[in-house]
């Protein structure tokens, strides 16, 4: 008897020593989910968008689509995807904020949408620096700039806006840090001290003293509500928070609804 039970514990040992060698190795897999590129040109996608190329520090050359603000006081703003999909997937967004007079800066990170390169923490700070150069070689002020970022997103726009901050910034789905909401999926492996990238969300935001409104969904499945919520209750300036009931992560509310929307439009 004894000596079965050590064999099932041995089992389960090698099991998850197994399983975490795995997301050790392949975790950036399990992290980022690039949509495939090409896409189609921005115009087919979004009236008077165009093509344009961003130019990162490290050299490569990433696909992007502008919507120019209507006028040079409108503001812009700057959207930082999720970790799924690729830029055309949110153009209905891009749609409903131009509807509000708003400038859009859509573009995929290295590895998405067709762009060379890998995904990492550090690769994708590099590409949202280029997205912000781009809009400010393109004649849009610092100061009528608004960052969104989406899940994954919202990290990558905190920690640009401690180095450059913006008029306001937008944080959809935002999580606590990357270590913490996996540790939500994976309970049982040490995910902490196994994670390459961190995204620090809770920590860098309290160091942004900008306009802040976190928008999360009631009901998320991939980021717990209570992740979002203490977001907001770190921020340096919380302008809102604003919760949407019953509202899972990638509910179309969430994604282009009024209330992300009007977030939006209240920080511009």
């Amino acid at each position: 008897m004894v000596r079965s039970v050590l064999v099932v514990g041995s089992v389960i040992v090698l099991v998850l020593a197994v399983i975490t060698a795995l997301l050790w190795g392949f975790q950036r897999r399990l992290v980022y989910l690039p949509g495939d590129g090409p896409l189609p040109p921005a115009s087919a996608v979004l009236p008077g968008a165009r093509d344009v190329v961003l130019r990162t520090a490290d050299g490569l050359e990433l696909g992007a689509w502008h919507l120019p603000a209507p006028s040079p006081e409108a503001a812009t703003v700057l959207v930082a995807n999720g970790n799924g999909g690729h830029r055309g997937m949110r153009a209905p967004l891009a749609a409903e904020l131009a509807d509000a007079g708003l400038g859009v800066l859509l573009f995929d990170y290295r590895g998405y949408g067709g762009n060379p390169g890998s995904p990492s923490e550090d690769g994708l700070a590099l590409d949202v620096r280029a997205a912000r150069q781009f809009l400010l070689d393109d004649g849009v002020r610092p100061e009528r700039l608004v960052y969104l970022g989406e899940s994954l997103g919202a990290a990558v726009v905190t920690e640009l806006a401690i180095e450059h901050p913006p008029a306001g910034l937008v944080l959809r789905s935002p999580f606590v840090d990357l270590a913490s909401v996996a540790a939500v999926h994976y309970p049982v492996l040490p995910v902490r001290a196994l994670l390459w990238d961190e995204f620090p969300v809770a920590e860098q935001i309290a160091r942004v003293d900008v306009p802040t409104t976190v928008v999360h969904g009631g009901a998320d499945s991939i980021v717990p509500p209570a992740q979002s919520r203490a977001v907001a209750d770190a921020a340096g300036n919380l302008h809102r928070l604003v919760e949407v009931p019953g509202a899972d992560h990638n509910d179309r509310v969430l994604l282009d609804g009024d209330a992300l929307v009007d977030a939006v439009v209240e920080l511009a």
